[in-house]
């Protein structure tokens, strides 16, 4: 395979740019701790503080990555120490965006495996608009002679929270008296409001399912989830209010595998967050803080630094890189629908998938690539290896996200419809992972070409 080196033609990369690029990160990183303290960081954080830790990650990836690859230039025993704890750093700050990143990426699975629509975001009204909906009645249960058929915006489906999921179109109410249903909330519900006969709804609007179903094992309840991530029924309210998420026209096993995928990740999610701020708190962290503080300033270069080349360090980071993707079966994955992903699928180890490490491993030496070109060409690198990383990325995340479905899979006493709707979507996400290897494959023969 090709390989593309640096220029021989252009002039040799100093030390000095290595010790800009330092500087540069080391002051993204003080930027963004700064701004993560401003924006707080408590049980809820702000989207100010999440771009905040999204920075302080990029920058000390940057900074260990540069480390490693430029180590010669760099001082040794400094180098080696700021290494793990800035992995460390970037490590733990990671955890909580992929958790949520996951179980959005498995909720949205669902729904397309379901032949639903996605969730939209949820607003303020939409939960408001949930609850006072009024609750379905049987189809065969006569009007209330003198009851006022209420009016019901075209395009609305809806269910009351509470309450299976029975379409709201066509429901006669219930006469005065009826006992009421309750809300997620806890609140009780009249059900004196409902229509007698709704407009019809607007083509394309979801069709919401009947069925009851368990949040847990061995607990039933209705087919009901809270605004929120949780979702309850899709409702439109009048004048453009955005809709609750909803889960009430998932088939029963798709939306006991979301409930459970839920409690699983958003469990995971929240340890995550209190670690991080734990860590953040901890005095390691400012140990890593005052060194990078000080790295802002003053880059510890080793003797050696002076009159070096940096040039053939980015070109050996370049070979690590082409070396591992030489091992990597690209022919296979150059084939659509290989199924190449799905083996060893039903293997009982709870382990990561062991052919997904060579792809992982060639996403961190991608990674090291790119931030060694960002320091010889200032910053610059060529596109195809963003798409490239992209792809990786992508694979990443399918793999991580296939594991947690066979994770949940795994929890005692299930349902069967539940453990089938798991099933499903650990082989749609190791789809994924085999569409992600081909694009990948695709952005490396460009990139190759490139260099032709």
């Amino acid at each position: 395979m090709a390989q593309r080196h640096l220029d021989p033609t252009a002039g040799p990369v100093p030390a000095d740019a290595l010790a800009g690029y330092l500087r540069a990160q080391a002051t993204e990183f003080l930027r963004a701790l700064r701004l993560h303290r401003e924006t707080g960081a408590g049980a809820a954080a702000s989207e100010g503080s999440v771009e905040a830790a999204r920075a302080l990650r990029r920058a000390a990836r940057r900074v260990s990555g540069s480390l490693h690859t430029f180590q010669p230039v760099l001082d040794p025993d400094w180098s080696e120490a700021m290494r793990p704890e800035l992995a460390w750093v970037s490590g733990t700050l990671a955890l909580e965006h992929a958790h949520a990143s996951r179980l959005q990426q498995l909720l949205l699975a669902l729904h397309r495996l379901s032949g639903a629509a996605p969730f939209p975001p949820q607003g303020p009204a939409a939960g408001t608009t949930a609850r006072t909906a009024a609750p379905p009645l049987p189809r065969d249960r006569p009007a209330p002679a003198g009851s006022a058929p209420a009016t019901v915006p075209a395009g609305a489906t809806g269910t009351a929270p509470g309450r299976t999921g029975t379409a709201a179109c066509d429901t006669p109410a219930p006469a005065d008296g009826t006992p009421g249903t309750t809300d997620t909330a806890g609140r009780a519900t009249t059900g004196r409001t409902a229509p007698a006969r709704a407009t019809p709804v607007t083509a394309g609007a979801a069709a919401v399912r009947t069925g009851t179903m368990t949040d847990a094992p061995g607990r039933g309840s209705t087919a009901t989830a809270p605004a929120g991530p949780r979702g309850s029924a899709l409702a439109v309210a009048a004048g453009g209010a955005v809709p609750a998420p909803d889960r009430g026209n998932l088939t029963v096993g798709a939306a006991k595998a979301g409930a459970l995928l839920d409690r699983q990740l958003t469990l995971a999610r929240t340890r995550a967050h209190s670690t991080a701020l734990q860590a953040l708190g901890s005095s390691r962290f400012h140990a890593v803080a005052d060194k990078v503080a000080v790295l802002a300033s003053e880059v510890p270069l080793s003797p050696a630094a002076a009159g070096a080349d940096l040039r053939p360090l980015a070109d050996a980071a370049r070979d690590r890189l082409t070396d591992a993707v030489a091992a990597l079966p690209l022919l296979t994955a150059g084939s659509p629908y290989n199924a190449e992903a799905l083996i060893h699928g039903l293997s009982p180890d709870p382990a990561p998938h062991p052919q997904d490490a060579p792809w992982h491993q060639v996403r961190l030496l991608l990674r090291l690539h790119r931030y060694a070109l960002e320091v010889v060409h200032a910053g610059r690198h060529p596109g195809s290896l963003l798409d490239a990383g992209e792809a990786l990325d992508r694979h990443r995340d399918a793999a991580e996200a296939a594991a947690a479905a066979a994770q949940a899979a795994r929890t005692p006493r299930i349902a069967p419809a539940t453990a089938y709707a798991l099933g499903v979507l650990h082989a749609d996400q190791r789809h994924e992972v085999e569409a992600a290897r081909y694009a990948f494959q695709r952005c490396w023969q460009k990139e190759v070409i490139g260099t032709l």
